[in-house]
């Protein structure tokens, strides 16, 4: 038989039992269409969370106080025997590549002005956050640059900046934060949220000051901002060095921005794999469901065998009628499946902006090899039982 006369029979097999070929590609077509839709979820959100932990840029070097091993606990949780100060953070700026230093500590509080009052999240910082967090002032300026003390400044964000005074212009203005005064030199541009929190919500001020707001002995967290031609793990060691000398031991916790990436590439690589392992079960059931129809089909075509077998058709090209034939249905599935797992993506994208979707080719690649392979294999035992199949009897099978 020749090449082009087996693909006209498998083509002509598959077309003539309509609703039989139709039910195959279906099963597979699942399959495949859960991988794709699920994978390019999961890449989505991989690749959101990256760009969230990103978007302040990738040159940066966090320290916090209290010695801790594991990653999202903050240190300033951990108790610790001597705390992360202010001469630390000025005595961090003489790092070798450091080009900038930003202590921070974080709390919750009232901003009244003119009757209105609203709850909101304080960030006490230094001067360079916008060099630093890629944060920049809308208008006015942000905090300045002061040795001590902190004169009591405000820089709102931009959505407290409109619950409290609306359209107006709040340079200049008085707000009370925490029962005490400050006047507003400037509002930071809209950044929106990361990670489910606000930063357009948000009040800036001096970090002295917040430091005796919320009463606390200890910075939360101190920011560095290194040259970009530097690497990383030599900054943070010099670093490490430089407050071991000043605590006289370890009582810190220092962590870039490349191992914070790196970690969080990992986890989520191994959710992409996760939810790709459960569409492939879809695709296992696919499988199942070929071995079935195959199996029906040898049972239902053994004269057609019989006649092939007469005609001079060797068991070999038997068997490859039947793989041909399995493989075919299940790589149509696998198109099928393709097409509807990525219009499923996009759809979701364009309906729920939030949930971002990405098609990972790698996983689409995978899937449709994985259907063809499903494909060869449960055809195998219904082909080898066709080309077993004794050609007088099954001439005379009804």
């Amino acid at each position: 038989m020749r090449p082009r006369d087996f693909v006209v029979y498998t083509l002509g097999a598959v077309t003539a039992q309509r609703g039989r070929s139709l039910l195959t590609v279906t099963g597979i077509a699942i399959g495949v269409a859960a991988v794709v839709l699920l994978t390019a979820i999961g890449e989505g959100i991989h690749r959101f969370v990256l760009a969230e932990f990103s978007q302040f840029g990738t040159n940066l070097i966090s320290v916090t106080p209290g010695k801790t091993s594991t990653m999202g606990l903050s240190g300033a949780m951990v108790s610790n025997v001597r705390p992360l100060s202010l001469t630390d953070a000025r005595a961090l700026q003489r790092v070798a590549d450091v080009e900038g230093v930003v202590p921070v500590v974080q709390g919750n509080a009232a901003v009244e002005w003119g009757g209105r009052s609203r709850r909101t999240m304080v960030l006490g910082a230094g001067a360079r956050v916008p060099d630093i967090w890629a944060l920049r002032p809308a208008i006015g300026r942000f905090l300045p640059d002061e040795i001590s003390g902190g004169r009591p400044f405000a820089v709102l964000g931009s959505k407290l900046r409109d619950e409290l005074f609306g359209t107006a212009s709040p340079l200049g203005e008085r707000v009370r934060i925490g029962g005490e005064s400050f006047r507003v030199i400037g509002v930071m541009e809209s950044k929106g949220q990361m990670l489910g929190f606000d930063l357009d919500d948000t009040v800036y001020i001096p970090v002295e000051r917040a430091l005796a707001m919320f009463n606390r002995d200890s910075l939360m967290e101190i920011d560095l901002l290194y040259d970009r031609a530097a690497d990383s793990d030599a900054v943070a060691a010099r670093v490490q060095e430089m407050l071991i000398l000043r605590h006289g031991q370890e009582d810190f916790t220092i962590t870039t921005q490349d191992q914070m990436l790196d970690v969080l590439g990992s986890v989520l690589g191994v959710l992409t794999t996760v939810v790709a392992a459960l569409g492939g079960i879809s695709l296992a059931v696919g499988g199942i469901g070929i071995l079935t129809i195959m199996t029906i089909a040898v049972s239902e075509r053994r004269r057609e065998i019989g006649l092939l077998r007469a005609l001079g058709a060797g068991r070999g090209q038997i068997l490859g009628l039947f793989l041909l034939e399995a493989v075919t249905l299940a790589l149509l599935g696998g198109l099928a499946g393709f097409v509807l797992g990525a219009g499923g993506a996009w759809l979701i994208g364009v309906l729920v902006p939030a949930l971002p979707t990405q098609t990972a080719w790698q996983y689409v690649l995978v899937a449709e090899l994985t259907a063809g392979g499903i494909g060869l294999l449960a055809g195998a035992l219904p082909a080898l039982r066709a080309s077993a199949l004794d050609p007088v009897v099954a001439l005379h099978e009804e």
